[in-house]
C-alpha cells in the first residue's frame, strides 16, 4: 500500500529557511537634507512562464489575483527612511546611489548611498576603534542601551513595517510581525549579555587556580538577506553587541532601508558611534564591499545569511586572516505527513510554513485536496500594503524566472498542475501546487525561494527519510505524526539543524537556529548565540600559598 506523499517546495520560510515542503502520507522617501557632515547621533563613551502548457493556463486557478492598479507610496515617518551609509555615528555620502524598488509596482521608492570599498573600510576602522571602548562597558550598560532599542522598535513598529512592505513586497500583516520579532531578539540578547558567564575549573595543583574567561572577539562583519530585512540584522548585532563587539552591516541591495532604518533607532537609543554601522551598496558594487568585509585584518568574525555558494565564496575569503565565521545558508526543508498524523493541522501547518512570505519560506490525495482547497480560501495576492493581501511579489524578477523555470521543468517531466502555474504582472508569481512529482524534478534538487509546493508519494518511513536526508544541506526538517515513537526515530534521524514536529513556524529568540551540512556554521538565537561573538580566554593563576604550615587554610 502507498503510504505517503510528499510536498517539496524549495522556498524560504518564516524563519528564512523553508526552501521546500514535503509531505508524506503514511496510512521612504529620503531625509536627503542632512549633512554628510553632521554631527554623530551616537553617543560617543530573487522569464515569464509563458504557460507551461495551455493546460497549465486553463488549470483550476482559483487564487483570487487582484494586482496593483493603483499608486502606492511609502507612508512611513521621514526620520526613519534614511538613505545615506552610516558609519561612526555619522550618515555619509557615497559617490553614487542606487534605487531601491518596490518589488510589487516596480517604481522606484528611494535612492541609497552606494558604498564601495572605501566606505566599507571606513565603517571598519570606525568599528574597530569603537571596540576598544564598547567592550569595557558593563553588561548591565550593554543590556540597557538594547533593551532601549527594542523598545524604540516596538514604538515606532507600524513605520518599520511599512519600509518592510514596500522594500521587499512582505504583506503588512506579515511585515509587523517581523518587526515584533527582530524587536524580541534585542529584547532577549539584553538579558543575555549579563549572563555572558565564565567559569572556574578545580585546578590538579595546589598552588594554582585555574579561570576561563569569555571575552568578545572584535568586529563583526555581518551580511545579511533581502526575505528577513530587519529580524536577519538584529539576531546578528543583538548577540554581537551584548558580547562586547561592534558591528558593520552589509544589507542586501534589494532592501536597505530597513537597515538604515535601525541604525537612526540605535542612535535614539544611545549606541555609541561605531559600534553599530551600516554600509548599503548596489549589487555591481557588493562584491567589492564583500571583499573588504571579509578580508580585512581588522574584522574579527563574519556572520553571514544567504545562499550556499555565496557562503563558500566568503569563507575562503576568510580563511587568509583565520576568522571566526557564523553561516546560515540555503536549505531544502522536508515537511513529511503520515498517517497518523492529523491531516487539518498538517494543512495549515503546510500554508503557515510554505506561503508565509510568498514562499520566499488514502492521506495523500485527502492532503491535497485540502491544501489546495485553503489555498483558494486563504490566499490572495497583491500589494503589501492592502491589507486583504496574504501573497506579494517575490523579491525581483530574477527570483520569479527561477520558479516559473521549476514549475515549468516539473510539468514536462509530468507532474500534474493543481493550483497557480504561472507568472503573474511583474515578480508576481501565482501560489502553485504540483502533484505527481518525482526527486529529478528541479524544485526536488534546488531551492526555490518561492510559492511552489511540489508533491511527492512514498510508501515507508525510510523511503521519507532517504528522500529528506539525500540533500546536501539540512537547515530545517517538519513532520507531522501522533505516533510517539516514531516522533523520536524521525527527529533523532533527520539531517537538519531544527525540527518541527507538529508545528509549522520554529523560531523563536529562545531557541537556536541553525544548519548541518551545507546549509551553515554555527547558531543564532538562544544562549548560545552569544557564544558566537566570543572566545575563551585560559588564565593560570600559579604561584598561590593557599595553606598555613599545620596543612591548613590560610
Amino acid at each position: 500500500m502507498r503510504r505517503g506523499l510528499v510536498a517539496c517546495s524549495p522556498a524560504l520560510c518564516s524563519m528564512g529557511e523553508l526552501p521546500f515542503v514535503w509531505d508524506f502520507k503514511d496510512s521612504e522617501k529620503a531625509a536627503s537634507s542632512i549633512d554628510p557632515a553632521e554631527k554623530p547621533t551616537g553617543s560617543s563613551p530573487g522569464t515569464t512562464m509563458t504557460t507551461a502548457t495551455t493546460t497549465a493556463l486553463l488549470l483550476l486557478r482559483r487564487i483570487r489575483v487582484a494586482l496593483p492598479r493603483r499608486g502606492f507610496s511609502l507612508d512611513a515617518s521621514a526620520p526613519l527612511v534614511r538613505t545615506r551609509g552610516y558609519v561612526g555615528g555619522r550618515w555619509v555620502r557615497a559617490p553614487g546611489v542606487f534605487p531601491v524598488v518596490d518589488p510589487a509596482t516596480g517604481t522606484e521608492i528611494a535612492r541609497v548611498s552606494d558604498c564601495g570599498p572605501e566606505e566599507a573600510k571606513r565603517a571598519v576602522d570606525a568599528a574597530h576603534e569603537a571596540f576598544h571602548q564598547w567592550k569595557d562597558v558593563t553588561a548591565k550598560e550593554r543590556s540597557t542601551l538594547l533593551r532601549r532599542w527594542a523598545d524604540l522598535m516596538s514604538e515606532h513598529k507600524e513605520d518599520l513595517a511599512k519600509i518592510v512592505t514596500f522594500e521587499s513586497g512582505k504583506p503588512m500583516k506579515e511585515s509587523m510581525a517581523e518587526i515584533a520579532y527582530s524587536a524580541s531578539f534585542l529584547d532577549w540578547f539584553s538579558e543575555e549579555a549579563r549572563r555572558v558567564y565564565g567559569d572556574v575549573v578545580p585546578s590538579p595543583f595546589k598552588d594554582r587556580r585555574i579561570l576561563l574567561l569569555k571575552q568578545p572577539v572584535g568586529v563583526a562583519s555581518v551580511i545579511t538577506p533581502w526575505n528577513f530585512p530587519s529580524a536577519m540584522i538584529t539576531r546578528k548585532v543583538g548577540a554581537a553587541l551584548a558580547a562586547g563587539c561592534t558591528a558593520v552591516v552589509k544589507p542586501a541591495e534589494d532592501t536597505p532601508l530597513s537597515a538604515l532604518a535601525l541604525a537612526e533607532l540605535s542612535s535614539r537609543a544611545g549606541v555609541p558611534a561605531g559600534v553599530f554601522n551600516v554600509v548599503p551598496s548596489s549589487r555591481e558594487r557588493t562584491p567589492s564591499v564583500g571583499r573588504v568585509l571579509c578580508t580585512d585584518p581588522l574584522v574579527a568574525k563574519i556572520s553571514f545569511t544567504g545562499s550556499t555558494a555565496t557562503g563558500k565564496v566568503l569563507l575562503k575569503m576568510a580563511a587568509d586572516t583565520v576568522k571566526k565565521v557564523s553561516m546560515e545558508l540555503g536549505g531544502h526543508a522536508p515537511f513529511i505527513v503520515f498517517d497518523s498524523a492529523d491531516v487539518d493541522k498538517a494543512v495549515q501547518g503546510a500554508m503557515a510554513s510554505k506561503f508565509r512570505n510568498s514562499g520566499q519560506s488514502g492521506i495523500y490525495d485527502s492532503f491535497v485536496a485540502e491544501l489546495g482547497a485553503a489555498m483558494d480560501r486563504e490566499l490572495k495576492v497583491g500589494h503589501g500594503s492592502e491589507p486583504a493581501t496574504t501573497q506579494g511579489p517575490l523579491i525581483n524578477s530574477r527570483a520569479a524566472d527561477k520558479v516559473v523555470h521549476q514549475m515549468e521543468d516539473a510539468l514536462s517531466r509530468g507532474a500534474r498542475l493543481l493550483r497557480g502555474g504561472k507568472r503573474l504582472h511583474g515578480s508576481f508569481v501565482a501560489p502553485t501546487l504540483l502533484a505527481d512529482v518525482s526527486a529529478d524534478m528541479l524544485c526536488m534538487r534546488e531551492e526555490t525561494f518561492g510559492p511552489l509546493v511540489p508533491v511527492v508519494r512514498f510508501d515507508t518511513e525510510r523511503e521519507a527519510l532517504a528522500i529528506a536526508n539525500a540533500s546536501r544541506v539540512g537547515l530545517a526538517g517538519y513532520f507531522y505524526s501522533s505516533d510517539v515513537s516514531q516522533i523520536w526515530r524521525v527527529a533523532e534521524a533527520l539531517e537538519v539543524g531544527l525540527v518541527g514536529v507538529n508545528e509549522g513556524l520554529l523560531s523563536t529568540p529562545e531557541a537556536t537556529f541553525g544548519g548541518v551540512k551545507e546549509s551553515g556554521l554555527g547558531r543564532e538565537g538562544s544562549k548560545y548565540g552569544v557564544d558566537e561573538y566570543l572566545h575563551v580566554k585560559y588564565v593560570c593563576m600559579g604561584g598561590l600559598e593557599l595553606t598555613g604550615a599545620n596543612g591548613s587554610s590560610k
